[in-house]
């Protein structure tokens, strides 16, 4: 619809019904947003909703409402809606059964046009900070599909609102161009060198124009908010184009993108003026407001101070600088093209920024304000110098400062931490075991500055040549003594609660070393026993804590200090502060891997299980409920009588934690942790399967649960597959309730789960061979209609076998499922071998010329697994299709590959599965290669038993050897002329260095660029086979073939080689041998 078309009562009815999708009266609300939730179905909505959010006359509400709903209907309706794997998504707004009312259109291009025409003018004309976001997000989610292909006036119309920054009076629409800019660099911030050309190009037109900008913005003289809220755009924008590759030059004359190294590698100094404005940033005063310098009214609340604009600015120079020192400053870790900008960086940029940073640092101690975040990131950019030997260096003399003046204090609770402690302990410990407070939390990065000084500087710093971590522990232990000598009321509870917290992050180091070790017993006891039974609440908690750092220090006494520690955490489950019952669960945790401490706990079993229920009934804790999993697994044998309340007990509170809401992250880790948990328990009954069957009423409504709900409970799908797989595997028989899950297993598939597929094939194997009959004969309902089961699986495995999005891995896993067919419904599927051999000898095809065979010897074991199932019509198919005679080639030269048990069996049972037919009913081409088929059959059974009879005797030969002299005791750092290595470091930053040949950063950032050529491993399929042995089997076949037709078979004999007769008749013998041990007994063909 045009927008000539669009008339105002259109608008205005669309005024209205916003306006009262805010009314208390739900008779208004209702009809209201019926109407508004129909948006998406009438053509102009987004332009009479950009009409609405432009008019500043509007209530703001209904504005911010029109714009909220323009976001959504660009992002649901711009194009059609996939997931990651290409499958389309289900509406934005399906019920709560996964169902929507009708599948959205896609916008009409008049609708398309108008809205990018007009909404890059609304959003520079915008004040308002909540709508113009709104606003500058519709534009990334536009730019996602159309920029720059089909929205070419995008970057010029911003670039030249951006060009007017030295009026003044230009200064919002400024700010609000770079906002959009930065929307739209931010679409290519983890993209691949090879879809990075947009990106490359914006770099190119607007890096000329943002760098004076900036220059000026970050100069002595800018105070005002506007520049800020400018200058932080721009470090923004200069952030999403550089944070994994430095912009490389234009783009190629054919319009792909320059995947060349950046010309700032080659030349670093073009980078100084980016350099000057970030340190410019770090440097600039931010004067109290009561001191009335510039710039001015700074606020006062920390909330208010953390979102002030100059704070932000900070923020953004100390994230970039401490970035590009990680990702390009070091030259130890950089690779070959980033070598000679890592050794400018190393020697002239890096320094440079240790006075601000320093400085930065020194605000909290001299008594001015400092946010967390800049304190976080500018100890993050110190702990990276002292690595370094150019800055360690300069940082040396400092470290007095740095240690006891900055990172101490830093690691300190605060007032608001022990108001927490006391009065929300639930926040408290989400906080306390938030596993993005390393990201942001400057107590985080003080304990890792602190670690890293002690570990890799450990040579001495002071004139006294005292080393770092002598130095640091004797402050440590005056802090110590000064507590145990000071009375009860004058004592600093929060130093000492540091000191310990000091002590535990160094337990790595220090348990390490004798010298050390052997003081830790004296410090537990003089200095940690004492505080479980402190009236201080915080100090009991640091106590359960240092338990589970030191767990593993030597003790010299006779085991009576173990007892009474594993007392003092029993008595603390039951503490009166929340926090301190959670460290104590963790803390038993570690104790009850500790030599003779079953002896103090066995007892008492059932006290601790009940105390760790109620626990997880006050809180959603995963580590809790992962001690929990270690106490079950460790005391497995003892478990059984309790196995029943376990299952019961962890099945409610898995229920009450997924009933806690999506926004409780606590409450869902918690909820995987128990499906985790109940599987530990479900393993350590595999022996007594019996026991499945009364923890079957528990676990199967939360089985079906998981995958019954469109994806609802996604995250519990791996769990819930595990605990299938126990429940389908050990007990000897299925029962009719849990064979409910297995349409459900194809639904979550078909629709939602496609990535699961390799924890899916292990239970539907199960059902397979379990109950064959029920498989072949069950019939689930679907909307289409009645399917049967066994079509069901075949549509599976079709579905990944010729998937594109499939990974080879997932291809290979299906294919198993195929196998488990033939092997289970012996003479009851031949209707099924054409879409067996279309889809396998499809898939053969296209590895034929692969380098890495396993897909192909998967390929192989299923028509293995056909010829054995029934060899006449298997050849028939294969003839059909004349393909015998390149497929066995194929498979005869790929046997030399074949590392794995189920390919080589399968290979000896169907290649001799073809001599039980007689030679006249062969085809002429399989004829021909009798003597090939044979000899195949004769090498393949000999490595299989050789193989056998060496069994793992060498798996030893591999070991590492142990450094008997106590690997790094006598390791103190490295000098201050050297750079320090770190393995760990070094194989991340390998790992990053490998997207510069190819990748995307957000496929290795989601785990999607491993290595689809790893072994599968076949251990956990079982099927009758197993019962079948290919020795005996292959005489058996054999000795047949020449008693029935012995003319033809001595002619094959003679064309054999004579080192293959020999084996052969060598196998005969180990054959009789093997029947003759055993008695009498046939392998049977299953």
């Amino acid at each position: 619809m045009t927008e000539e078309q669009i008339t105002m009562n259109q608008v205005e009815a669309l005024h209205v019904a916003l306006q009262q999708s805010f009314s208390p009266d739900q008779n208004v609300r209702d009809p209201a947003e019926a109407t508004i939730k129909n948006l998406k179905f009438i053509p102009g909505a987004t332009q009479m909703l950009l009409h609405i959010t432009e008019e500043k006359q509007v209530q703001y509400e209904v504005r911010q409402a029109a714009a909220i709903q323009l976001k959504n209907i660009c992002r649901e309706c711009w194009v059609e809606r996939v997931s990651f794997s290409g499958l389309p998504l289900p509406p934005v707004d399906a019920d709560e059964s996964g169902a929507a009312s009708k599948k959205p259109p896609l916008l009409l291009e008049e609708d398309k046009t108008a809205v990018k025409k007009k909404l890059v003018v609304c959003l520079l004309a915008e004040p308002d900070k909540s709508i113009r976001d709104l606003m500058a997000e519709t534009v990334h989610c536009i730019a996602i599909h159309d920029f720059p292909t089909s929205w070419p006036d995008l970057l010029p119309l911003l670039l030249h609102a951006i060009s007017q920054n030295a009026d003044p009076s230009q200064a919002l629409r400024v700010h609000n161009a770079l906002l959009a800019l930065r929307k739209v660099c931010k679409r290519y911030e983890y993209k691949s060198r090879e879809q990075r050309g947009p990106l490359n190009e914006i770099v190119i037109q607007s890096f000329p124009l943002l760098l004076p900008l900036a220059q000026r913005l970050s100069g002595p003289e800018e105070h005002s908010l506007e520049g800020a809220l400018m200058l932080k755009q721009v470090l923004k924008i200069f952030w999403s184009s550089t944070q994994f590759y430095l912009p490389s030059g234009p783009n190629n004359s054919d319009g792909t993108a320059n995947i060349a190294p950046s010309p700032a590698l080659a030349n670093p100094e073009t980078m100084q003026p980016w350099f000057d404005i970030l340190r410019a940033a770090l440097v600039k005063p931010l004067p109290e407001a009561s001191e009335g310098l510039e710039p001015r009214n700074q606020p006062t609340s920390k909330e208010e101070r953390n979102a002030w604009p100059w704070w932000k600015v900070k923020k953004w120079a100390a994230q970039i600088i401490t970035r590009l020192f990680s990702r390009y400053g070091i030259p130890n870790y950089a690779e070959d093209e980033v070598k000679e900008f890592a050794q400018h960086f190393s020697q002239n940029v890096a320094p440079q920024f240790l006075g601000p940073i320093c400085e930065t640092l020194n605000l909290r101690p001299s008594g001015r304000f400092c946010t967390d975040r800049v304190v976080h990131l500018c100890l993050n950019f110190v702990d990276l110098a002292v690595e370094l030997a150019p800055t360690y260096k300069l940082l040396k003399p400092h470290m007095d400062f740095l240690l006891y003046k900055v990172c101490f204090p830093a690691m300190c609770l605060t007032e608001e931490d022990i108001e927490e402690f006391e009065n929300d302990p639930h926040e408290f410990v989400h906080k306390q075991n938030s596993p993005l407070s390393d990201f942001y939390d400057p107590r985080m990065s003080a304990i890792t500055l602190v670690t890293s000084a002690v570990k890799y500087r450990g040579q001495g710093y002071d004139a006294a040549s005292l080393g770092v971590l002598d130095a640091l522990l004797g402050f440590l232990t005056e802090i110590l003594q000064r507590y145990n000598a000071t009375e009860e009321a004058n004592r600093n509870h929060i130093e000492k609660d540091c000191a310990l917290l000091v002590f535990g992050s160094l337990a790595e180091v220090l348990l390490a070393k004798k010298k050390y070790a052997a003081e830790l017993e004296g410090l537990m006891v003089s200095s940690v026993f004492p505080d479980f039974n402190s009236p201080v609440g915080f100090l009991r908690c640091r106590a359960c804590w240092m338990v589970q750092r030191f767990s593993e220090a030597p003790w010299s006494d006779d085991g009576t200090h173990l007892r009474n520690l594993i007392q003092l955490v029993l008595q603390r489950l039951s503490d009166p502060a929340l926090p301190v019952q959670i460290e104590a669960s963790k803390a038993l945790r570690y104790l009850i891997e500790v030599e003779g401490a079953d002896v103090t706990l066995l007892p008492v079993l059932p006290q601790i299980l009940n105390e760790y229920f109620r626990i997880m009934n006050e809180i959603g804790n995963d580590e809790v409920v992962a001690a929990l999993q270690v106490i079950i697994d460790t005391f497995g044998e003892h478990i059984e009588p309790h196995a029943i309340a376990l299952v019961t007990q962890l099945s409610t509170a898995f229920k009450n934690y997924v009933g806690a809401g999506e926004d409780d992250d606590d409450a869902a880790m918690a909820a995987a942790q128990c499906l985790e948990c109940i599987n530990t328990v479900l393993k350590g009954m595999c022996e007594r399967p019996e026991m499945y069957r009364t923890m079957e009423p528990h676990l199967i409504p939360l089985i079906l649960q998981i995958l019954g709900n469109d994806g609802e409970y996604l995250e519990y799908v791996e769990f819930a597959l595990d605990a299938l797989t126990f429940l389908t595997y050990f007990p000897p028989q299925i029962s009719p309730q849990l064979w409910d899950a297995f349409p459900l297993l194809y639904n979550a598939f078909d629709k939602w789960a496609f990535d699961y597929l390799m924890l899916m094939t292990p239970p539907l194997n199960n059902f397979i061979a379990k109950d064959p009959n029920h498989f072949l004969n069950a019939t689930a309902n679907f909307p289409d209609g009645p399917k049967k089961y066994i079509d069901l699986i075949f549509s599976i495995v079709s579905k990944t076998v010729e998937e594109e999005h499939s990974s080879e891995s997932e291809a290979r896993k299906a294919l198993t499922l195929y196998m488990s067919v033939l092997h289970n419904c012996v003479g009851r599927v031949d209707e099924y071998l054409p879409t067996i051999n279309k889809v396998t000898l499809n898939k053969l095809g296209q590895q034929v010329n692969n380098d890495v065979p396993l897909t192909r010897l998967i390929a192989f074991q299923v028509l293995g697994s056909a010829l054995y199932y029934n060899p006449q019509l298997e050849l028939a198919e294969l003839e059909s299709r004349g393909v015998t005679h390149q497929v066995f080639s194929q498979w005869m030269k790929d046997t030399k590959n074949m590392d794995k048990w189920l390919s080589k069996k399968m290979t000896v049972l169907g290649f001799s599965s073809i001599l039980r037919l007689p030679a006249s009913s062969l085809p002429q081409s399989v004829v021909s290669m009798i003597p090939d088929i044979i000899s195949t059959v004769v090498n393949v059974t000999a490595k299989m038993k050789e193989e056998a009879e060496k069994g793992h005797d060498d798996e030893d030969d591999n070991a590492i050897e142990e450094d008997g002299d106590g690997g790094d005791e006598e390791f103190e750092g490295f000098d201050e002329n050297e750079d320090v290595t770190n393995a760990a470091n070094e194989a991340y930053v390998d790992a990053l260095n490998k997207l510069s040949a190819s990748g995307d950063v957000a496929q290795f950032l989601m785990g999607n660029m491993w290595d689809d050529d790893l072994e599968d491993d076949d251990d956990d399929y079982y099927s009758p086979i197993d019962r079948v042995d290919e020795l005996l089997y292959m005489k058996e076949i054999l000795s047949a073939a020449f008693q029935r037709e012995p003319e033809i078979y001595q002619q094959v004999q003679a064309a054999l080689p004579a080192e293959t007769v020999t084996t052969c008749q060598q196998l005969f013998a180990a054959a009789d041998a093997q029947v003759a041990s055993a008695g009498p007994a046939s392998p049977a063909h299953l």
